[in-house]
């Protein structure tokens, strides 16, 4: 069986636009009539997303698939980690969860994981043509070079040729692209095909000198420099510019960022509407008097909420909810907003903690994550979300806990929660709730013209493969792909 051409895109630091470039040249090459699938053999996200068979895997690959025009597959990210401490992580293998695990404990297992690693990427490759694999971090973290399965390690085992992205936005982009290939091994250099300036605001044409000088210390070409764009889609991780306080327009919607936020991208929808602040609030000083209070889901439920008890945000969010500011909770911050949560076999820390009190609920842990998709109709919903009733809904659960809902979303007063991941995302979905804050305000609202989310992410895959397109040297491309390592 023919397999497919890899490419290989790795940077010289974490959130230097490797996603988005691996996404863009996914679009391209679907594009251009070969059937193209991302891959990244192991990922460390709290962004994640169940697919259709129930497992779950990190949305970057989500994203790179929708570009691709593919549904997204486990086997585009065998491995995913999710933090769950700032020294461990849990380990997600074929989409099922493995336990929790230190790093450096981790660290010692993971050559154990090479076989699937494998198996998911020659899948893949005997069912396309083009396979656009994305590194992590950098590949010149010389104290985790042994034993690499992500960056040169894995390109060495799929024989992926190697192009290595610059973020010129950050300072010192020839410094990072040089050094980066300074610290490889000799046989690593040799895969590196080409370097990319990412996010360069200006007159690239003031590059010049400095792209000579790199060719002669580097001995590769610069197959091109992308320029800043500003897009909407879907961000990875914690590193996201949409997590920022920002500033209150017409109506403000507030989200708690929590140290462990998960799927923050779950709230993106809200920020379409020109007159609504879509904030992430850390501190009592950004909460202010939002018109809308979201609590998001996390990683580390019962930590988190101590965290928003020690720091004063708890009690913000009971005050406003008592003078009648509509609270929303997804996931964990449904299970938050419960009136016990508790953990006896350990899931997560172990032992019991109240909850804010808000909804009729409570929560026990186990260890058995649920994970899966749900869509259905809004219905019985009363007070300022009654007018979701009716509208569609599609999403997916990931949580370890059970809370006793007898429906997608349970209410008390003011107060809304919900464990569907997505609930946002359908056609009108959005439009009805931020309707009922501009009512709330007093003030009249106009949705315009109906928006198709499906058709404007579309759109925004397209502008991104154009600009990507016109920046690269796309034969330069096509050559490093045709001629491998």
């Amino acid at each position: 069986m023919k397999k497919a051409k890899p490419i290989m895109v790795q940077g010289t630091m974490s959130n230097a636009g490797k996603s988005l470039i691996c996404a863009a040249l996914c679009r391209i090459f679907h594009e251009d009539g070969y059937r193209v699938a991302p891959f990244k053999s192991q990922n460390m996200a709290l962004n994640s997303y169940i697919t259709d068979e129930g497992l779950e895997m990190g949305r970057a690959q989500v994203v790179q698939a929708e570009a691709a025009g593919i549904a997204p597959s486990v086997l585009m990210n065998p491995i995913l980690l999710k933090p769950t401490t700032d020294v461990g992580s849990q380990v997600i293998v074929n989409g099922e969860v493995r336990g929790n695990m230190p790093a450096a404990d981790y660290f010692r297992y993971k050559k154990t994981l090479i076989p699937d690693i494998l198996r998911a990427y020659d899948t893949l490759a005997g069912q396309n043509d083009v396979i656009v694999i994305e590194g992590a971090g950098s590949p010149a973290e010389i104290n985790l070079k042994a034993g690499d399965i992500v960056n040169m390690g894995l390109a060495k085992m799929v024989s992926a040729p190697v192009l290595l992205v610059g973020d010129i936005d950050r300072g010192g982009v020839f410094a990072q692209l040089y050094g980066t290939v300074a610290l490889l091994e000799p046989e690593e250099r040799q895969l590196v095909k080409a370097t990319v300036i990412n996010k360069f605001r200006g007159d690239a044409s003031i590059l010049a000198p400095g792209l000579d000088q790199l060719y002669d210390l580097v001995k590769v070409p610069c197959a091109g420099v992308v320029p800043y764009m500003r897009l909407d889609i879907d961000d990875e991780d914690s590193l996201s510019e949409r997590l920022t306080a920002g500033e209150r327009k017409t109506v403000d919607i507030a989200v708690v960022s929590l140290p462990r936020v998960s799927n923050f991208t779950d709230f993106s929808p809200f920020s379409r509407f020109p007159g609504v602040s879509l904030r992430y609030v850390r501190t009592p000083a950004q909460m202010g008097d939002p018109d809308l209070i979201i609590l998001p889901g996390t990683k580390s439920t019962l930590s988190d909420l101590a965290w928003m008890r020690q720091n004063g945000l708890e009690a913000l969010v009971l005050k406003a909810a008592h003078r009648g500011v509509p609270v929303f909770g997804i996931c964990g911050g449904l299970q938050m907003l419960g009136r016990t949560l508790s953990d006896p076999a350990g899931a997560e820390s172990g032992g019991q903690m109240a909850g804010l009190g808000l909804l009729p609920i409570d929560t026990v842990f186990s260890p058995d994550k649920t994970r899966a998709r749900t869509s259905g109709v809004f219905s019985g919903l009363t007070g300022i979300f009654s007018g979701l009733n009716g509208l569609a809904f599609e999403g997916y659960e990931i949580h370890m806990g059970q809370s006793g809902l007898a429906g997608p979303v349970v209410e008390s007063g003011n107060v809304y929660g919900s464990y569907i991941h997505g609930l946002f995302d359908e056609n009108g979905v959005a439009e009805a709730v931020v309707a009922a804050l501009y009512e709330r305000c007093g003030l009249p609202f106009d949705p315009g013209a109906g928006f198709d989310r499906r058709a404007y992410k579309e759109s925004q895959y397209d502008k991104l493969a154009k600009t990507v397109r016109e920046a690269l040297d796309m034969d330069l491309i096509y050559k490093i792909l045709e001629d491998g390592v």
